[in-house]
C-alpha cells in the first residue's frame, strides 16, 4: 500500500477482497465506480464531493444490490436470502475501512502525550464524519441485506456506520493503546490540570467520547442498528485506570497538605478539589463516572482524614466558627451511613450541656437557691438559641444534631446548680416566668412580642421532665391573675392554654379552661346582682363597689384557710346582701369565702395627699382599725381582726415596710408622714413565708396527683392487656406518663404493690414476675 505523504489517508484504488470476488466477480465493476468517491469522502469530503457525485455513488450501490439478487451464495439461499444481494459489496466496504486506517496507524507511530491526543482526535473526527456519509451511500444495503442477515443470526455483520466503528476499534484504537499509550496521555493531561496548568479540555472530551462511541457489544446485535454504545470499552480502557490514578494522586497530595497546613485550610482544599472533580465530569467525562469518581475522592479526602476533622470540631464550636462548621458538616455528610457524624454527636451534646450548666451557674451567682425566674429562663433560652442557630445555619438542621441538642437541653434544664437534686425547680421557675409575662405589669406586653415570648416558654417546656409540676404552678398563677384581674391579655392567656393543650393533650388543660368558664359565669352573676341591688336599695346604701367571683370547688387551685377572720364592719352589708342574693339564685349551695385572696381599694384622707391603697382584705381589716384608734398593740389588732398570729405578723411587716404604719415598742400607729410619688399605691405584695408554704403545698399536691395518676395508668394498662410481665408493665407506664412526668421505678413498684393489696392486680402463681388484672 502507498505510504508517501501525498497519498497519506488514501486507500489503494479499486481493490476488492477475494471473498467478495469469489461470491460475485461483477462486484469489481461496481466497486471501481464507488471507491474513488469513498476516498474523497474519507479524506476531504467538504471540497471534493458534489451532490451529483454523491447520487452517482448511491445509485451504483443501489443498482448492484437489486441486480445481484440471483448471485447470492448457497449459504444465503439456504437462509432464504436469495432475492436480495449485497454480501460481496458489504465485504468490499469492510475491507476498505481496514485499508484506510493503515495510514492513520502509521501516522500515530512515535507520538505520545498531547501530540498523540491531537493526532488521534483529528483522525477520529475526520474518520467518523466520513463514515457518516458513507453509511448514507450504502443505506439500501443497510435496510435490506444487512438487516435481513442480522435478523437471521449473523453476529459478525453490522450496519455500515457501526462497521466503521468496529474497524476503528480493531485497527486504530488497538494500535494506539499498546502499553496504554493513549490512556496514559489522557491521564497526564488530567494531572497537569490538577496541578494548575491550562489544558485543552475539548481535546480530552473528544478522545474520551470516542471510547464511549466505540463500546459496541459485538456479541449482541440488538444494540447495533442505532449505534447505541456500551460502556465496557470506556470503563476498561479509561475509567478504571483514571480512578486508580485519581486515588493515588489525592493520597499523595492530601498527606502532604495536612502536614503543612491547618485543618480549616485542609477542609477548604478538600472542598475545592471535590468541586473540581465534579466539574471535570461535566467537562469531558461520561456522566456515569460520577458515581465512581466522587466516592473515591470522598474516601481519600474525607474518610482518610476524618479523625483530623473530628479532633477539630470542638475548637470550631468553642470559637463559634460557623462557616467552618458548615464546611466540616458538608464534607462529613458525604460519607456513607452518616459514619462521619457519629463522634461529633457526642461532642456536640457534651458541648451544649456544658454551656447550659455554665450559663445557669453564672446567672445563679452565689445564691442558686434564690435565683430569679427571669434570669434563669433567659440563661436557658440564650444557650438554646445560640446552639439552635448553630444547628440550623452550620449543621443544616440535621435531625441527628437536633436530637443531640435536645438530649443535652433536657439534661441541663432539669439538673443544674439552681435545681440541685430537685427536678421540680425548673418547672416552677418557668411557670413563674410565664406568670410575669402574662401579667399587666409586663413591660413587653405588646401582642406580637408577648406571643413570641410565650413561644420561647414552650421551647423550654418541651424539655421539662416534670410537666405536671409546671401545670400545678401555672394553675396557681393563672388563678391569681384571673382573681386579681391582672392578666395582660385574654388572647394571650387563651394562646398559652392552646399551646399547652397541643403539647400535652386536652386533659392537661381541662381545669385551666374551666377557670375561664367560671370567670364568665361570675361576670353574668355580678351583673344580675347589681341590677337586683339597684332595684331594691337606695344608691346611698350601695356606697361600696362590691364584686364577687364564684369559683367551682375542685377546679381552682386555691387553698382553703381555716380562720376566725372578723369581716370589717364596712364590708358587712355588702357581704350579707350577696349571700342572700346567691341563696335565692342557688338554693342549697353554700359559699366558702376566700378572704385571703380578696382585695380592696381604700381611699385615705389623713395624709398630705389623698391616696388609694390597693390592699388585701386582711390588710384592709388591719388599716380600718386605725379609723377609731391612733395606736394599737399586736394583740389588740389580732383580737379585732381574728387573724392568725403568723398571718397578722406578715401583713403588718408589709405595711411597716411600706411606711404606712410605724412600729414603736410593739405598738402600731399610722405614719402621718407617709409620702408616695404614686397616688395609687399597691400594698398587696406577696409574703415570702407564704410563697415558701405555697411551693411546699403545690409539691404535696403534685405528689398526691402522681400517686393517683400512676394507679390509674397501671389499671388502664392491665385492663387492656389482662396479663403482663413486670418489666413490660414498668416500661409501658414510663412511656404513657412521659407527657406528664418521669416516674421513678421504685414509685411504680410501690403503686403496683398498692394495687395488689387493693385487689386490682394479682401475681400469676406459676410466674411471679407476671401480673394479672382482677376483673
Amino acid at each position: 500500500m502507498p505510504t508517501s505523504a501525498d497519498n497519506k489517508g488514501k486507500a489503494p484504488a479499486c481493490i476488492v477482497p477475494e471473498i467478495a470476488l469469489g461470491m460475485d466477480p461483477q462486484v469489481q465493476v461496481t466497486w471501481d465506480l464507488i471507491e474513488p468517491g469513498l476516498d474523497t469522502i474519507m479524506t476531504n469530503f467538504k471540497t471534493g464531493l458534489t451532490f451529483e457525485l454523491y447520487m452517482d455513488y448511491y445509485q451504483a450501490a443501489y443498482q448492484y444490490c437489486v441486480q445481484s439478487r440471483n448471485m447470492s451464495t448457497s449459504t444465503n439461499l439456504g437462509m432464504g436470502m436469495g432475492l436480495i444481494g449485497g454480501e460481496p459489496l458489504y465485504y468490499c466496504v469492510e475491507h476498505y475501512f481496514a485499508r484506510h486506517l493503515e495510514a492513520s496507524k502509521e501516522g500515530s507511530n512515535g507520538l505520545t502525550d498531547e501530540p498523540l491526543l491531537r493526532f488521534y482526535a483529528s483522525e477520529w473526527m475526520r474518520y467518523t464524519r466520513g463514515a457518516g456519509i458513507v453509511k448514507n451511500i450504502f443505506s439500501y444495503l443497510d435496510r435490506h441485506w444487512i438487516k435481513t442477515t442480522r435478523e437471521n443470526g449473523r453476529k459478525d455483520v453490522y450496519v455500515i456506520f457501526t462497521l466503521a466503528l468496529v474497524k476503528w476499534r480493531e485497527c486504530m484504537l488497538s494500535h494506539v493503546q499498546q502499553d496504554w499509550r493513549l490512556t496514559e496521555a489522557i491521564l497526564k493531561q488530567i494531572e497537569k490540570q490538577r496541578n494548575g496548568d491550562a489544558i485543552d479540555a475539548s481535546l480530552l472530551k473528544s478522545v474520551i467520547e470516542s471510547f464511549v462511541s466505540l463500546g459496541i457489544d459485538q456479541s449482541d446485535n440488538s444494540n447495533v442498528p442505532h449505534g447505541r454504545p456500551q460502556l465496557d470499552l470506556y470503563r476498561t480502557d479509561f475509567e478504571q485506570r483514571f480512578i486508580a490514578a485519581t486515588q493515588a494522586y489525592y493520597e499523595r497530595e492530601s498527606t502532604a497538605f495536612v502536614a503543612a497546613n491547618t485543618v480549616v485550610d485542609y477542609m477548604k482544599k478538600a472542598e475545592v478539589r471535590l468541586k473540581e472533580e465534579d466539574d471535570r465530569i461535566e467537562m469531558y467525562m461520561h456522566p456515569s463516572s460520577r458515581g465512581k469518581l466522587i466516592p473515591v475522592c470522598e474516601w481519600v479526602l474525607i474518610h482518610g482524614h476524618r479523625q483530623l476533622l473530628w479532633d477539630e470540631f470542638q475548637n470550631l464550636l468553642d470559637g463559634e466558627k460557623r462557616e467552618d462548621l458548615s464546611r466540616m458538616y458538608l464534607l462529613l455528610q458525604r460519607l456513607p451511613n452518616s459514619e462521619g457524624f457519629a463522634p461529633l454527636l457526642d461532642i456536640f451534646e457534651d458541648h451544649v450541656k456544658r454551656m447550659g450548666l455554665a450559663a445557669v451557674e453564672k446567672a445563679a451567682g452565689a445564691s442558686p437557691d434564690s435565683i430569679e425566674a427571669e434570669a434563669y429562663v433567659e440563661a436557658l433560652l440564650q444557650v438554646h438559641s445560640q446552639n439552635m442557630s448553630v444547628v440550623n445555619e452550620a449543621l443544616r438542621g440535621d435531625p441527628a444534631f437536633v436530637a443531640s441538642m435536645d438530649k443535652a437541653c433536657r439534661e441541663f434544664i432539669n439538673r443544674n446548680k439552681a435545681t440541685g437534686s430537685a427536678s421540680s425547680k425548673s418547672p416552677e421557675l418557668l411557670a413563674r416566668h410565664t406568670d410575669s409575662l402574662l401579667k399587666k405589669s409586663n413591660k413587653n406586653a405588646a401582642e406580637a412580642s408577648l406571643e413570641e415570648a410565650l413561644n420561647q416558654v414552650m421551647i423550654l417546656f418541651k424539655y421539662l421532665e416534670d410537666k405536671d409540676v409546671f401545670q400545678k404552678f401555672y394553675s396557681v398563677s393563672l388563678s391569681r391573675r384571673l382573681v386579681h384581674f391582672t392578666s395582660a391579655s385574654d388572647d394571650a392567656e387563651s394562646s398559652m392554654i392552646s399551646k399547652l393543650k397541643e403539647a400535652c393533650g386536652f386533659e392537661y388543660t381541662q381545669k385551666l379552661a374551666r377557670m375561664f368558664a367560671d370567670m364568665e359565669v361570675s361576670k353574668s352573676l355580678n351583673d344580675k346582682f347589681k341590677e337586683k341591688m339597684a332595684a331594691t336599695h337606695d344608691k346611698a346604701e350601695l356606697d361600696i363597689d362590691f364584686y364577687c367571683l364564684v369559683l367551682a370547688n375542685g377546679v381552682w387551685p386555691l387553698s382553703q384557710t381555716t380562720t376566725d377572720f372578723v369581716i370589717p364592719t364596712e364590708l358587712q352589708p355588702s357581704y350579707k346582701r350577696f349571700e342572700g342574693f346567691y341563696s335565692n339564685q342557688h338554693s342549697g349551695r353554700k359559699l366558702q369565702w376566700c378572704w385571703h385572696l380578696s382585695r380592696n381599694d381604700i381611699r385615705t384622707s389623713g395624709f398630705n395627699q389623698k391616696y388609694v391603697f390597693q390592699v388585701s382584705t386582711f390588710q384592709a381589716a388591719i388599716l380600718l382599725q386605725f379609723n377609731t384608734s391612733d395606736t394599737l398593740t399586736f394583740d389588740e389588732i389580732q383580737k379585732a381582726t381574728g387573724l392568725a398570729p403568723n398571718t397578722l405578723k406578715g401583713n403588718l411587716a408589709l405595711l411597716v415596710k411600706a411606711k404606712v404604719l410605724q412600729e414603736v415598742d410593739e405598738s402600731y400607729s399610722v405614719n402621718n408622714g407617709f409620702k408616695s410619688k404614686k397616688l395609687r399605691v399597691n400594698l398587696n405584695l406577696p409574703i415570702k413565708s407564704e410563697q415558701k408554704t405555697e411551693s411546699k403545698d403545690v409539691m404535696k399536691t403534685v405528689d398526691d396527683d402522681r400517686r393517683l395518676l400512676l394507679d390509674a395508668c397501671i389499671v388502664r394498662i392491665m385492663k387492656a392487656r389482662k396479663t403482663l410481665k413486670h418489666a413490660q408493665l414498668i416500661q409501658e407506664v414510663i412511656t404513657l406518663m412521659a407527657t406528664r412526668f418521669q416516674p421513678k421505678v421504685p414509685e411504680i413498684k410501690k403503686a403496683i404493690d398498692s394495687l395488689i393489696d387493693k385487689d386490682y392486680l394479682e401475681r400469676v402463681e406459676d410466674s411471679r414476675d407476671t401480673y394479672a388484672y382482677v376483673a
